[in-house]
């Protein structure tokens, strides 16, 4: 079976929730993981830092390189693309996770909060992957991974949010385009939870401890983004994956294992 084990991950947004649970499953594995976030100094109202990161990616048998970068900034994520092949001598994997989030309908969407979904969410993952691909198409078995929901244009999904349902189907047509344009070089696919995950975002955006208890840890998402990334690139590309639909097909079937509490009624994520 294939592993991660000295492969390098560059993945956005890996100071904690599911981007540092990815990076801890497959530094378990011994790869290298380019820890590419915001936050430098620690924030009372949100926990990790990239340098925390590296430390808990270390301990978990991996190789770190904590970054500062924003990704909306074109020579930043140049510049830390860079560093990564410098450091590891290339770039085998790279996972868009970094997500800007603001749940209100049109009249109550401020030009700035619309500006920034979209400069993280569809410009972000279009710059990070674009800057990565040249080093991907050197790697024997490249991926990109966007955490992003299956596109579906029913207008249930875009009413109560347009602003952020626009973003995040940018990320989604990223892996439209990217997977047809670089069919057997790279495989480009989507990845999307069936249930609302346990992550800051989740507690302090949209709905505190309650929706936390009918929530699954990020570990889930971790353990599907694994199965993914260990496929062949030249035939696993183009899909819109949901995480416990990629486990049942590798042969898990518990998923109370995830659960922040087992047993509990869980919420259905948005999109699904």
């Amino acid at each position: 079976m294939s592993t991660l084990q000295n492969k390098t991950l560059f993945i956005t947004g890996a100071s904690r929730g599911i981007g540092l649970a990815i990076a801890l499953r497959a530094a378990r594995e011994g790869a290298n993981i380019v820890v590419v976030a915001k936050t430098a100094e620690p924030d009372p109202r949100l926990p990790g830092t990239i340098f925390s990161a590296a430390a808990e990616i270390e301990a978990a048998g991996g190789r770190a390189l904590p970054l500062q970068v924003d990704i909306r900034d074109d020579q930043a994520v140049q510049d830390a693309v860079n560093k990564a092949v410098e450091t590891f001598g290339g770039i085998d994997i790279c996972i868009n996770n970094a997500s800007a989030l603001f749940l209100r309908g049109t009249l109550d969407t401020p030009m700035k909060r619309y500006d920034l979904m979209h400069q993280i969410n569809t410009r972000g993952t279009f710059l990070v992957s674009q800057t990565c691909l040249p080093h991907l198409l050197k790697a024997s078995n490249p991926h990109i991974l966007n955490l992003s929901p299956p596109l579906n244009l029913s207008p249930h999904w875009f009413a109560p949010h347009v602003a952020y349902t626009m973003a995040k189907y940018g990320m989604s047509m990223c892996v439209l385009g990217m997977a047809e344009e670089f069919r057997g070089q790279v495989a480009v696919n989507a990845l999307w939870p069936r249930t609302a995950i346990a992550t800051a975002a989740v507690k302090n955006v949209i709905g505190g401890d309650e929706l936390m208890n009918m929530s699954r840890k990020p570990e889930i998402m971790a353990d599907a983004a694994w199965h993914i990334l260990t496929q062949p690139h030249t035939n696993c590309t183009g899909n819109f994956f949901i995480d416990d639909e990629v486990l049942e097909q590798a042969g898990i079937t518990d998923f109370d294992q995830y659960a922040v509490m087992p047993g509990a009624e869980l919420a259905p994520d948005f999109f699904l």
